[in-house]
């Protein structure tokens, strides 16, 4: 897509570069700037050689995945020891509706901050407890919880300038059993819903719902919740819409559906 209202191109190299100003607009990707008509960015400001890693350890055990890090890159980490919840990078990832030129650009940062119902690193942010490290311009840099972050589709809560550094995945998080799920109206189509499930060492569970809801949904127990206690807080849950890819009563139903099937799964029950 020709950006013709573009005048200016710069390369952020340290903090201070990478808030915009008026009419810029910052490219980390770009798969989704460029894809689209922008008529009111007059400038970008591309994050691309601002040299964050990729991949980072924490020191509660837990990751840091840059901002910046591809899709590909992310979906290429080998498994660690402890890491249980690992096959979850490629599952989530493999519900964005993408090739693999796409994957090597798309960022995860990218994906988050785009906040449609669908992305897929929501979905994956949503599972693990993820938080979003957000870098202010006036130096108060605050930590949002991913699932707390994207309030709509394609709406986040993202000040003016605020810029995303990094998402960070606990340790416990990161050592549980996971299930996942997804659902689409055709092969090839967006996910229309995406159920993901977790235990975590202490037996704490939690289920995701994205794709289905406009927000994330969280549901979060203290142990495995009995078949009934799960398909009601699922089925009441709002944010469920209707598009041409779904309506609200299918997604409500499948992610139900979908839930019980990864809750059977977690617990050995099935």
């Amino acid at each position: 897509m020709d950006l013709t209202a573009v005048t200016q191109y710069r390369f952020a190299r340290s903090r201070g570069d990478v808030f915009a100003g008026p009419g810029e607009q910052l490219v980390a990707g770009g798969t989704w700037v460029f894809s689209e008509p922008q008529p009111a960015t007059t400038g970008l400001i591309d994050l691309s050689e601002m040299g964050w890693e990729s991949v980072e350890d924490l020191p509660d055990g837990g990751l840091r995945i840059g901002a910046t890090c591809t899709i590909a890159e992310l979906v290429a980490l080998p498994p660690r020891p402890g890491f249980r919840a690992h096959p979850l990078f490629a599952q989530c990832a493999n519900a964005l509706l993408a090739s693999f030129k796409i994957w090597n650009m798309a960022t995860v940062g990218g994906n988050i901050c785009r906040s449609f119902a669908a992305a897929s690193m929501v979905s994956l942010a949503v599972a693990l407890d993820a938080t979003a490290l957000i870098w202010n311009p006036d130096g108060a840099d605050r930590c949002v919880p991913v699932a707390e972050l994207v309030i709509g589709n394609g709406i986040n809560l993202l000040g003016p300038g605020e810029v995303l550094r990094a998402v960070d995945f606990p340790a416990h998080a990161l050592a549980a059993v996971t299930g996942f799920r997804k659902i689409a109206l055709a092969d090839l189509g967006r996910s229309g819903a995406v159920v993901t499930g977790r235990i975590d060492p202490d037996a704490t569970t939690v289920f995701g719902i994205t794709a289905a809801t406009e927000w994330p949904t969280v549901l979060r127990y203290p142990r495995p919740p009995t078949a009934d206690r799960l398909h009601h807080d699922i089925t009441t849950a709002p944010g469920y819409y209707t598009d041409p890819l779904g309506s609200a009563d299918w997604r409500r139903g499948v992610s139900a559906v979908l839930a019980e099937e990864i809750r059977l799964e977690l617990t050995g029950t099935g």
